[in-house]
């Protein structure tokens, strides 16, 4: 029995068998396509995690992103395609994957959720307004074959436990690591800023941006969080940095 599967849990664990034969109908470049599961699987290393809907909250801040995050980290580990599975239609998993700029993964529509079916993960959330969605879980796929399956607790609600992005790296190869990720906080046409971007892409390491404006995201806000009032403001895996100046010096140690 899996380590994540209890006595009482509807899930069986399908380590060892193949994937269920779906096609999945998609619109790329306001065109029909349709994707097979060989299409998806043969030949290939697959990670695919499977969520309950599409813009939902721990999908939004956690799920998705992480792997999205963590994606070169995989592909440097041998998996050559990250897959996210939804029971949505391909037109709101198309405008998610723009909202959360999710351009490592490929997102798919299990739009009638015969894939998830297949899988034995379709469960009912008609108690959200939901219909049929997926189980949350995580599988990691070879040749179709799937080799791991880190299934949440059979537990009321949508438990988020085992089938994130680390635990899934860490299966794969334990000593793998994170990328290192920045935050900077900047303003348009600051020269200061531009020089503190171009460090960090110098050091290879990736950055989100947060641009300060008279509105969304102001002086109060960057005052709020780094207790500084001057641009750019840097954070590097979560650790205030400071200036331009501090950046560089970060490097120089």
């Amino acid at each position: 029995m899996s380590l994540n599967q209890s006595e009482e849990s509807r899930f069986v664990n399908r380590e060892g068998q193949t994937v269920p034969q779906v096609t999945f109908h998609t619109r790329q470049n306001n065109e029909w396509v349709d994707v097979t599961t060989d299409d998806i699987f043969k030949g290939k290393t697959v990670v695919l995690f499977a969520l309950p809907g599409a813009f939902t909250p721990t999908c939004s801040s956690t799920h998705l992103p992480r792997y999205n995050e963590l994606a070169p980290v995989f592909k440097e580990n041998g998996v050559d395609e990250i897959v996210c599975l939804s029971v949505n239609d391909t037109f709101v998993m198309n405008e998610w994957a723009k909202d959360q700029e999710a351009d490592q993964v490929r997102l798919i529509p299990d739009g009638n959720g015969e894939f998830s079916e297949g899988m034995g993960l379709l469960v009912d959330k008609e108690d959200l307004g939901f219909g049929k969605r997926s189980w949350r879980y995580s599988m990691l796929v070879k040749d179709g074959v799937i080799e791991k399956m880190f299934i949440e607790p059979d537990v009321e609600g949508d438990p988020f436990e085992v089938s994130d992005a680390d635990t899934m790296l860490a299966y794969i190869n334990p000593k793998a690591s994170a990328p290192t990720v920045a935050t900077i906080f900047t303003k348009e046409g600051c020269p200061f800023c531009a020089k503190a971007k171009a460090r960090l892409e110098d050091e290879g390491i990736g950055y989100e941006e947060i641009v300060i404006s008279h509105h969304g995201i102001t002086l109060r806000t960057l005052r709020a969080v780094t207790k500084a009032d001057t641009v750019p403001q840097v954070f590097i895996d979560g650790e205030h940095i400071g200036d331009s100046e501090a950046l560089d010096a970060f490097f120089v140690k």
